[in-house]
């Protein structure tokens, strides 16, 4: 059932487009973690691969009066477990995409995959697809948080994945100009009863197979998972702290640059599109479950889109794809903006907010000199600028726009 919402929309905007990305969801795993609060689905009887694929297409293909003459610059296949789907599947459906949008000359094309579902012929296969950049989801490296965690890796499975990729950096594939550019690792800290010794150590032998980039975020628990019902025993948050000063520290001195509150890189190595996600861009997204961010400037809006949940539901040909579009409420745009804007730790320029808003820059003002005035942010004569006392107290920051 689709609902659209219009609510407070009196306002004047001028909307400008920003660039535009494409997020694809697959949502089968091997198996549900526990601490999992994504929208993925256990294999029980096999992977409908060719019929996800086609209905994929064809829910891009309805959406495409949202691409208003734009190129994708980067491109996110996400889960799930996208490495569960075969380098064959994955090379049909960029081509497909690539039939219906236009794709920037240096795109970024990322896939996540499971240590556990990968090989080195699978990895060539999909870097001959067209993916230039993969996110690997280690997690950890201690067996026994793994098997807390419900992986289906173990430690040298983490390794040999991350060495395969980097073996294939800047190598070029069979497939003409095919290549490798970057690869992410994916690590949590405040795992259940670790030890600051213990997260380092993680930490440590991340750093070690030289990723381009690396995700290192704390372990949070969510509702309606596992972790929920039966909670683990975490670290206290005097030891929590601990670990994100004394990793923060590891990270600089091995030559990582923090750029977003949870992702550190090798210089020039930022995952670009969640830098779109975090700049306000737009975005595409198809598959079950997966949210799209949409400017409308003729209409005067930014929509929010989320097509239909379970891979039964998403499936169905009696129904379309959509489960909701929503407008953003006036009101809230720049409640909404700096909430994404302010996970980056680079300068917010005022154009860009007022670009992509529509919104004047005085509207914010305010709250910005009161911001300031209480440490979390810097407000320079173009841009404004989180500072680490922010970055600390983020929330705090954002209820000063509600």
């Amino acid at each position: 059932m689709t609902s659209i919402s219009n609510a407070g929309q009196a306002m004047t905007l001028n909307l400008e487009l920003p660039p535009l990305a494409l997020y694809i969801h697959i949502p089968w795993c091997v198996q549900k973690c526990p601490y999992c609060d994504f929208n993925s689905h256990a294999i029980k009887q096999g992977i409908p691969e060719q019929e996800y694929i086609a209905h994929l297409i064809a829910d891009l293909q309805q959406d495409l009066h949202y691409v208003q003459g734009r190129e994708l610059s980067t491109i996110f296949i996400g889960g799930g477990t996208p490495s569960v789907f075969s380098s064959e599947g994955i090379a049909s459906l960029l081509t497909a995409v690539a039939t219906l949008i236009p794709f920037a000359a240096d795109i970024e094309i990322t896939m996540e995959a499971n240590p556990g579902t990968v090989e080195a012929a699978r990895f060539t296969g999909y870097v001959a697809a067209g993916v230039n950049r993969f996110s690997i989801g280690v997690q950890s490296f201690a067996e026994d948080q793994l098997k807390r965690l419900g992986r289906i890796h173990n430690p040298a499975e983490a390794c040999k994945a991350a060495e395969l990729a980097k073996g294939l950096l800047n190598t070029t594939t069979v497939a003409e100009g095919k290549v490798l550019n970057s690869f992410n690792l994916d690590l949590m800290h405040g795992l259940p009863e670790q030890t600051l010794e213990a997260a380092l150590a993680d930490l440590n032998q991340a750093i070690s197979l030289q990723p381009p980039h690396l995700s290192w975020y704390q372990l949070t628990i969510e509702p309606n998972t596992v972790f929920a019902s039966k909670p683990p025993v975490l670290p206290e948050d005097e030891l929590l702290w601990d670990i994100q000063e004394h990793g923060h520290a590891l990270l600089t001195e091995k030559g990582y640059q923090q750029y977003e509150t949870s992702a550190y890189c090798r210089e020039g190595f930022q995952c670009r599109h969640n830098l779109n996600y975090w700049r306000f861009g737009d975005y595409l997204g198809i598959g079950c479950g997966a949210h799209g961010k949409i400017t409308l400037p003729f209409e005067q809006q930014i929509v929010r889109t989320v097509k239909i949940k379970h891979p039964k539901g998403y499936m169905d040909i009696s129904r379309g794809y959509i489960d909701s579009i929503n407008a953003i409420d006036h009101d809230d745009l720049a409640f909404e903006f700096f909430m994404n804007r302010f996970r980056l730790l680079e300068a917010c320029p005022h154009a860009e907010f007022a670009a992509y808003t529509g919104l004047s820059i005085e509207s914010v003002s305010p709250i910005l000199a009161r911001a300031e005035q209480l440490g979390l942010v810097s407000v320079h004569q173009h841009s404004w600028q989180i500072t680490p006392r922010g970055v600390r107290y983020l929330n705090e920051l954002l209820q000063l726009f509600l």
